[in-house]
């Protein structure tokens, strides 16, 4: 018997208001901004993707590791390269390494990397 549930996870950025609308966009899902704490939501609220507002947050060095990643998204998408035009048209940039051809690796506008991924 499980005793929590997963709804989400927090990601510590500069500007979390920016962040949320740079993945709000992305995922086209609905933000919420409150100051220095924002959050994303499906329409149907199932989940949520929260956003830290971190003073003297230092970007991550992807794919090195002296200033680790700590996490990554990947997230699906039916055509990568739709899926590249529209990731760079909100903000994202194309990462120089790419490690695989079944997805893209992005650094999103607080420099944490993300995957662009196909089945």
């Amino acid at each position: 018997m499980a005793i929590a549930r997963f709804p989400g996870f927090v990601i510590d950025c500069p500007d979390a208001g920016a962040l949320a609308a740079f993945y709000g966009d992305l995922l086209g899902w609905n933000a919420k901004v409150d100051g220095d704490w924002a959050e994303i939501r499906p329409g149907d609220g199932s989940n949520c993707i929260s956003f830290q507002q971190v003073d003297g947050y230092q970007r991550p060095d992807w794919p090195g590791q002296s200033k680790p990643q700590q996490m990554h998204l990947d997230l699906m998408v039916e055509d990568l390269e739709v899926g590249e035009k529209e990731a760079i048209k909100l903000g994202a940039i194309k990462a120089e390494t790419q490690p695989g051809n079944t997805f893209r690796v992005f650094l999103d506008p607080a420099g944490h990397p993300f995957c662009l991924c196909v089945d």
